[in-house]
């Protein structure tokens, strides 16, 4: 786990992905089209959204193509860098004849007071926020004492040819946008004391991992 980033680090890199999620937000679609259909998998989406209930906060909601996964019932927060990608999403939301509160935001600093939120929903977004273990710190802060946290994200795979691959992008894709292939999210969400309910992992060596970790309660002790 990297660290610790100064806030000067996370401003300047959250600078870069802004301009970066901005230029991309009108073809973002098509781009996880393609690497859900044919490398991902297209259930993750619905995995994590059918999970989640109450006051649900998405981190990172982009385009808001999680949106149509939803219960009816769940009362949806979305917060992201672009406002190119927001304004995607308030389309969608629109189309889909959904309220949604979307606002532009940070995930280091999540502007939301203490258990806020029943759920809180992260897909395929950790492995470009630039400061992981504090954005996973941050969902936990606006959990509520029992509240889940549902992730998807794409990691480091255990398979030797594949992995090496994912390092050999990551050298570029890490200077272009960012985006880090070999993560592992799982170890942040441990060391900030969640309990699992659910981990797979799957697709060419587990490059995708899907989580389910419950936050305690005060008086419930940790393992």
């Amino acid at each position: 786990m990297k660290g610790p980033f100064t806030e000067q680090d996370r401003e300047r890199q959250n600078a870069r992905r802004r301009r970066a999620w901005d230029k991309q937000a009108s073809t973002y679609d098509k781009q996880i089209g393609w690497f859900e259909r044919h490398v991902f998998g297209e259930e993750n989406r619905r995995w994590a959204c059918g999970r989640a209930k109450g006051d649900v906060l998405e981190v990172a909601i982009g385009t808001g193509l999680n949106l149509p996964f939803y219960e009816a019932e769940a009362r949806v927060t979305g917060i992201d860098l672009s406002p190119e990608m927001l304004a995607i999403a308030e389309k969608r939301a629109a189309d889909l004849g959904r309220r949604v509160d979307l606002r532009e935001g940070d995930a280091h600093e999540l502007p939301f007071a203490d258990a806020s939120f029943d759920s809180v929903v992260c897909t395929y977004s950790l492995c470009n926020i630039p400061d992981t273990d504090r954005a996973v710190g941050e969902m936990k802060r606006v959990l509520r004492p029992g509240g889940q946290l549902l992730l998807v994200d794409h990691i480091r795979s255990e398979a030797k040819p594949v992995f090496f691959i994912q390092k050999l992008i990551e050298f570029f894709s890490v200077r272009i946008d960012g985006d880090h292939m070999t993560r592992r999210p799982l170890d942040h969400v441990v060391a900030h004391g969640f309990e699992i309910k659910e981990r797979d992992r799957f697709k060419l060596g587990g490059l995708v991992e899907r989580l389910a970790a419950w936050k305690r309660s005060a008086t419930e002790p940790s393992e």
